[in-house]
């Protein structure tokens, strides 16, 4: 990907965002932070020096600021009786006081320049991403190929076979950086967007010229599972804050968006795939703001559905259509099981015999009569760990000890 800039303007008209609207924003990051430099109010809004000297002489020319000094060879300021009223009043309407937004036609060129739909990946990233998992070659080649489209891939398979951790390890096949902004601006709204939640800022001093309205960040990676509403996938009003905040989908534009547990949502599958109908076909949403006025935004996500349902319970064949991924995930085999059994010991310090590990197999599919699901070597260890913890002594792997863990884990074999 070449590398996208983002020298920073130098003049409100280059910023893409009306004067008047940026005006507001320092005069009430003015009114909040108090008395202030010139050089701290553009860190506050995150604008370049000589935008905020030009918005200065706004605010003397219209008397809303006080000059109380000089400091480092720039002006020391605070909101003056006026400019408090002013202040006081925009805030009644929103009371957001970020960095300054940048505008909706920016914010596409740059998704749309950083598309997940242009990154390289390779077989490589794939093995370093999913280092620590015991997967077959087929599997991973699937992963990958599913990766490489930049669309959306459904994982499903029975429980416990590690769809979730799949899911949530594919944003670590990525090693390169985008940008991503605090805000956009539509229509004089502010719409929130940076996320400490979701958005990992890259480490590393920030040149000077930086359009500090975009962060450099990881590529995101967005979960949701049972919680998800349709509220969830509009633009979030807060009536006490009074401005927006983007939807998930917004949040993990240029990344990963896993939906776990799919079919169990608060709302209904069918609701959520009419939703996206439009957005997994043409790669583009569209949000509603007050008055019902629409915009587009760009839909850059690669999207993964994790079940253990089967996906033709829970959708037509129009739909599965538009998800060109369906990756089956199944049970480990023996030796797989063993291998995680191993790992996991391992990384719990609890030394593992030999022939211990393939003990634990035989148990759990000729004595317990189960699958042998990779999610069980982690719960039989917390077993034996939590046995010991009550007993008072210290955790240790032997037949007796694993016999007692699957006796407590799994339900008893139902006679016919």
């Amino acid at each position: 990907m070449e590398t996208i800039q983002v020298e920073a303007p130098n003049a409100i008209g280059d910023t893409g965002i009306a004067g008047s609207l940026l005006q507001e924003l320092a005069l009430k990051n003015l009114f909040l932070g108090g008395e202030m430099s010139l050089v701290e109010l553009a860190n506050r809004t995150c604008l370049s020096l000589p935008v905020i000297e030009d918005i200065f002489k706004f605010f003397r020319r219209e008397q809303l600021c006080e000059v109380k000094g000089m400091i480092h060879g720039t002006h020391v300021i605070a909101a003056s009786g006026l400019g408090k009223d002013r202040a006081a009043d925009l805030l009644s309407f929103s009371h957001y006081a970020g960095p300054a937004p940048v505008s909706l036609e920016d914010y596409t060129e740059k998704i749309l320049a950083q598309s997940v739909q242009k990154t390289v990946v390779r077989p490589e990233d794939l093995k370093r991403a999913f280092d620590k998992l015991v997967l077959s070659e087929d599997l991973l080649a699937h992963l990958g190929t599913a990766v490489v489209s930049g669309t959306s891939i459904f994982l499903y398979g029975p429980p416990g076979t590690g769809k979730t951790t799949l899911a949530c390890n594919i944003p670590s096949i990525y090693e390169d950086f985008v940008l991503v902004p605090h805000a956009i601006e539509v229509d004089r709204q502010i719409i929130a967007v940076y996320d400490p939640g979701v958005h990992h800022r890259v480490a590393g001093p920030i040149p000077e010229d930086w359009d500090r309205r975009w962060i450099l960040c990881q590529r995101p990676r967005v979960v949701t599972g049972g919680e998800l509403s349709g509220e969830m996938l509009d633009l979030q009003f807060n009536a006490n804050s009074r401005y927006y905040t983007a939807p998930l989908q917004l949040k993990a534009n240029n990344g990963v968006l896993v939906l776990d547990d799919f079919g169990r949502e608060r709302m209904r599958p069918d609701e959520l795939l009419n939703r996206w109908m439009t957005p997994l076909d043409r790669r583009l949403d569209f949000l509603t703001l007050p008055g019902g006025k629409k915009f587009e935004v760009p839909f850059d996500v690669l999207v993964v559905f994790s079940t253990n349902l089967d996906p033709r319970t829970l959708t037509d064949e129009a739909f599965l259509r538009r998800i060109p991924n369906k990756i089956n995930v199944t049970h480990a085999t023996p030796e797989q099981f063993a291998e995680i059994f191993q790992r996991e010991c391992a990384a719990r310090m609890l030394l593992c015999e030999v022939g211990l590990a393939e003990y634990v197999v035989d148990l759990i599919s000729n004595g317990m009569k189960q699958s042998l699901s990779h999610s069980h070597a982690r719960d039989i260890v917390n077993q034996i760990f939590w046995s010991a913890t009550y007993l008072g002594v210290a955790p240790r792997l032997t037949r007796s000890t694993i016999q007692q863990a699957c006796a407590n884990y799994f339900l008893p074999v139902a006679k016919v």
